[in-house]
């Protein structure tokens, strides 16, 4: 059966239906009565039910009337619906968004806040989050499984962009009662730290940290002792407050509370981590990223 309705048939059926008056109807709907009539029929002849049962006086629908009644308004109904949606996903209220992100970020606040900010402002976007370190992220940014990345500074190929989100300074982590604090107003360099068992990261976990705070060393023409390794960040911070070792991390580490660790900045060194986000050059985000993105860079540049 070949049938072509359209959504306007529908309105008029709607309005006769609900006035049991072509008259009415007709004026409800700001046309004349002789082209809705032609309408309706049109209508029933294309789905071949009589809807309505009419004559000189009365208007009334048939038992297949109320049954398209009933159908129509569901259509309708469900045409405004996906109307309505379309429009929320173009304005970024609706959708769906994937992130990458290192262990630190949960740690970084304007990151933090922004996230906040964003669930609060657009509840029915659904944010999905994956940890996972700077360079495993490079390869779902490239085939589209995350949308955005949060990560370290790191070699990035040709097809993605990033833009700076923020610097830190690195510090230096030491538990309860370490010499090393006695030596604060002096300074403590990279050098010093040579002499002292370091608590690192796995190099396949914290990939970017771990390159970045092995060039300090380089750059100050001494090895680190590496006497512990961890993947997590607040292992690294429990180890240090058992005594194992020091640490370098940087500025977003002290927002985690650990008893028995002290963070000591370090001296003589100008050296930062930037903290990136990161997409996809040629792919088209949806509306929800760029609220999100733009959210993130007014938070971090306010």
């Amino acid at each position: 059966m070949n049938i072509n309705i359209e959504l306007r048939h529908l309105r008029y059926f709607i309005a006769v239906a609900e006035e049991l008056h072509f008259g009415r109807a007709a004026e409800r709907l700001n046309i004349s009565q002789p082209p809705l009539s032609q309408q309706i029929q049109s209508l029933e002849a294309n789905i071949k039910a009589k809807l309505l049962a009419r004559n000189n006086r009365t208007v009334t629908l048939t038992p297949a009337g109320h049954m398209f009644l009933k159908e129509a308004y569901q259509i309708l109904s469900q045409v405004d619906a996906a109307a309505t949606k379309a429009a929320r996903m173009q304005q970024g209220e609706l959708g769906e968004i994937s992130i990458g992100f290192t262990s630190t970020t949960p740690f970084m606040h304007k990151v933090a806040l922004s996230l906040r900010q964003f669930r609060e402002r657009y509840p029915d976007v659904s944010v999905h989050m994956h940890q996972m370190n700077t360079k495993t992220q490079i390869a779902p940014l490239q085939t589209g499984r995350i949308d955005i990345g949060i990560m370290r500074n790191t070699l990035l190929p040709d097809n993605l962009q990033h833009r700076l989100l923020f610097r830190e300074r690195f510090m230096l982590a030491v538990y309860d009662g370490h010499p090393l604090l006695e030596r604060v107003n002096e300074g403590i360099t990279i050098k010093v730290l040579s002499k002292y068992p370091l608590v690192f990261f796995e190099r396949d976990v914290g990939t970017a940290l771990y390159d970045e705070i092995i060039a300090l060393f380089i750059s100050a023409g001494v090895s680190p002792m590496i006497s512990q390794e961890a993947g997590e960040a607040m292992t690294i911070l429990g180890l240090v407050a058992a005594g194992l070792g020091i640490s370098i991390v940087t500025e977003s580490f002290i927002r985690m509370k650990i008893d028995g660790v002290q963070y000591i900045p370090l001296a003589h060194t100008s050296v930062h981590s930037e903290v990136w986000l990161v997409n996809h050059k040629k792919r088209q985000n949806n509306p929800a990223v760029e609220r999100l993105t733009d959210l993130l860079l007014s938070n971090i540049y306010s």
